[in-house]
């Protein structure tokens, strides 16, 4: 009998210690300023989709709609209106207030960040598809021109944003602010996936006057975010898969990306700002943020005196 209750004590001492053990390894690795950075530098991302989706549809942005949330930063370069067919429009204009929302709600949550300049201009998204075809385009591409093309320029953001989403959770710490990042996470992935669904209906249309058909523009757009990116594994895939195993081969559609088990991939803020910045680096500005993205995560990668606060302890990337 003492030999049990010896031997019980024992097994509860290694309990308590394993799991103190746990909570100490876990502490090296979070830290409750992640929550407030991390949502910090997802609003980035949610200021380029609201740009780009309310003019898109109205030609005016948050300076007209949501002057407040702007936080006195500087209005998108070059973004204007485009003729849009109206169902395309009719979407286009939910997201641009989900984005509004989700732009109030985080600042509802976290220290707001001003918005930071963004380029959003014909010319930025001529020299973008450039690179990503492997050759200068004739005309230059112009997303504002017609659904397809602008419907590819949308093909480019909300995915960014939710891989950024999956890859932060775990470095978040308080319930709320997961809650909240679920809430984001779960609007980003149906605008994705909306967007996907509407390009793979028009699968097979050439993009006029190139030689791409729509399939193509979005594996080219998808192979040149995890080019950027610098991943070890491959997390984009354009709306007809590339990968003859999805779907156990009865359907090559790939209207929501994921894993093998249809999980959604993840990346960190590096990995998002090689790819928004389109140099393949965190450290060097430029695509759609000229002068790099705001907040204490972007502007510690910016400026070595930058008070890296942050201190999420978060890998380069996989």
């Amino acid at each position: 009998m003492v030999a049990q209750l010896y031997s019980l004590k024992l097994l509860l001492l290694l309990v308590a210690c394993f799991a103190a053990c746990r909570i100490r390894a876990e502490a090296q690795f979070t830290n409750p300023g992640c929550d407030n950075d991390l949502l910090q530098f997802a609003m980035n991302l949610e200021f380029l989709e609201a740009e780009f989706f309310l003019h898109g549809a109205f030609g005016e942005g948050l300076d007209t709609f949501a002057p407040e949330l702007t936080g006195g930063g500087p209005p998108p370069i070059g973004v204007q209106r485009a003729p849009l067919h109206w169902l395309v429009r009719d979407v286009i204009v939910q997201f641009g207030f989900q984005e509004v929302g989700h732009l109030r709600a985080i600042q509802q949550s976290v220290d707001p960040i001003p918005r930071p300049m963004m380029d959003l201009s014909v010319t930025h998204f001529a020299k973008l598809m450039d690179m990503v075809i492997g050759t200068p385009l004739d005309p230059p591409f112009d997303p504002y021109r017609n659904d397809i093309n602008f419907l590819l320029g949308s093909y480019i953001l909300p995915y960014i944003g939710l891989t950024g989403y999956v890859g932060s959770n775990q470095y978040l710490n308080g319930t709320n602010t997961k809650r909240l990042l679920a809430g984001l996470l779960a609007v980003e992935s149906g605008q994705d996936a909306v967007i996907r669904a509407m390009l793979y209906e028009r699968a097979l249309q050439h993009v006029h006057p190139y030689p791409l058909n729509v399939v193509e523009f979005t594996q080219k757009i998808s192979t040149f975010r995890d080019q950027l990116s610098l991943s070890l594994i491959d997390k984009d895939d354009g709306v007809v898969t590339q990968k003859p195993e999805r779907n156990q081969g009865t359907s090559q559609g790939n209207i929501i990306n994921g894993d093998w088990n249809s999980i959604a991939f993840s990346r960190t803020p590096q990995e998002i700002l090689r790819i928004v910045y389109e140099t393949g680096s965190e450290t060097s500005p430029g695509g759609f943020f000229p002068f790099g993205a705001n907040g204490n995560i972007a502007r510690a990668y910016l400026d070595p005196s930058w008070d890296a606060s942050f201190a999420c302890l978060i890998p380069p990337g996989l």
